[in-house]
């Protein structure tokens, strides 16, 4: 196997890391402590190209492959998970949706603005009643006429509520199937329609800089040209979704986890006790080692996943594997880091506090680490 980068790629991560060491790195600090969503570092990230990285040209996208996007988040979480979750949602749930499922009409009307990074546009699946079992989904969509009216409610939604917020899209029951299941079907609902609403979300433990939202409908009625894909395709429209997802919390857990290892080896080189630094002890230079072999393996295992994502083979298994591995690598490394700052990693002026607040939504977001588990059991045939 070639595990060598292009030169494209390369250059893209070089570019990358320089503008998040240069326009991310001073302000994120700031923006966590206010809690504030910074349109400023938002516009500017658009300028690099970073949304729509995987789009094709032809809808303003960059044209990229996907390992190139992973790329692009794992630089952006080296820094920042906040500005990184800014831009792996808007990629894999807000413009994925529409990129992969909608008609030209709905690709032509959306993807040029939201890949500009004119507006954002979430992606409307879980509920207060329905995490991990999304399926059980009670926001509903009747078609009355030639409208779709919703009514119900979700929680947790990345980039819904900012002043440039589009939209989004809503995974919503629309039925039941012949066999007796749910029918779920997912329909683009536009800001400002009556009846939709958001509230923005705080007192957040991690990603305080990022937008988080409640939406509700009630009465919201939309035009029927607004359902994404053919009706009933809401499932398999949100596993398609969630399996890039998956991917892009990786990304977020690897890049992570580089920071930390950063951060651990510069103050642990630095930082003198009993004459020496301290990474000169065996015990921390041993931490220090178990966080480079755990950073190398995890991005050889995502590398994987995206290469076979990226020559149209089956990579739900790895994605999940990735997405889990990557997570708890992350947790390990803050851990470490955390350990070797003493003191001062429980301090806010020192980065590595937010790495550690920030890494929990990596276990939890876009599929619990328990539920990749239950993934991979099934793929391998254990359950």
């Amino acid at each position: 196997m070639d595990f060598t980068l292009s030169t494209e790629q390369e250059i893209l991560r070089e570019s990358v890391r320089s503008f998040a060491e240069k326009e991310i790195k001073p302000v994120a600090r700031e923006m966590d402590k206010k809690e504030e969503f910074s349109y400023e570092t938002m516009q500017k990230m658009a300028e690099l190209g970073l949304f729509g990285i995987f789009v094709s040209e032809k809808y303003g996208g960059q044209g990229m492959d996907y390992q190139s996007y992973i790329i692009a988040t794992e630089e952006i979480a080296r820094v920042d998970g906040s500005h990184a979750a800014t831009v792996a949602a808007e990629n894999s749930l807000g413009i994925g949706p529409l990129y992969y499922f909608g008609n030209e009409e709905q690709k032509q009307k959306y993807l040029p603005k939201l890949c500009r990074g004119e507006a954002l546009w979430g992606f409307g699946l879980t509920e207060a009643n329905a995490g991990s079992d999304a399926v059980a989904a009670r926001t509903t969509a009747t078609l009355d006429g030639n409208e779709w009216v919703i009514n119900g409610s979700k929680i947790f939604i990345t980039n819904a509520s900012t002043d440039i917020s589009a939209g989004s899209t809503v995974l919503c029951r629309t039925g039941t199937r012949d066999d007796g299941r749910v029918e779920l079907s997912c329909i683009i609902v536009e800001a400002g329609t009556p009846g939709y609403t958001t509230r923005v979300m705080h007192d957040k433990m991690m990603w305080r800089g990022s937008n988080t939202s409640e939406l509700y409908f009630e009465d919201c009625r939309v035009p029927k040209e607004n359902l994404l894909g053919p009706r009933g395709n809401g499932f398999y429209q949100m596993m398609q979704t969630l399996d890039g997802g998956r991917l892009s919390i990786a990304a977020m857990g690897l890049g992570g986890a580089q920071g930390c290892f950063d951060m651990a080896l510069k103050y642990s080189n630095e930082r003198e006790q009993f004459g020496r630094p301290i990474s000169k002890f065996q015990v921390n230079a041993f931490k220090l080692a178990d966080m480079a072999l755990d950073i190398e393996t995890a991005r050889l295992l995502l590398y994987k996943a995206c290469w076979l994502r990226d020559n149209d083979k089956p990579f739900s298994k790895v994605a999940a594997m990735a997405k889990l591995h990557c997570s708890e690598v992350m947790y390990r490394c803050a851990n470490h880091a955390v350990q070797l700052h003493g003191g001062y990693g429980l301090m806010q002026e020192y980065d590595i506090e937010r790495f550690y607040r920030d890494q929990k939504l990596l276990e939890i977001g876009e599929g619990t680490s328990e539920v990749q588990r239950i993934v991979i059991a099934r793929h391998i045939g254990a359950l």
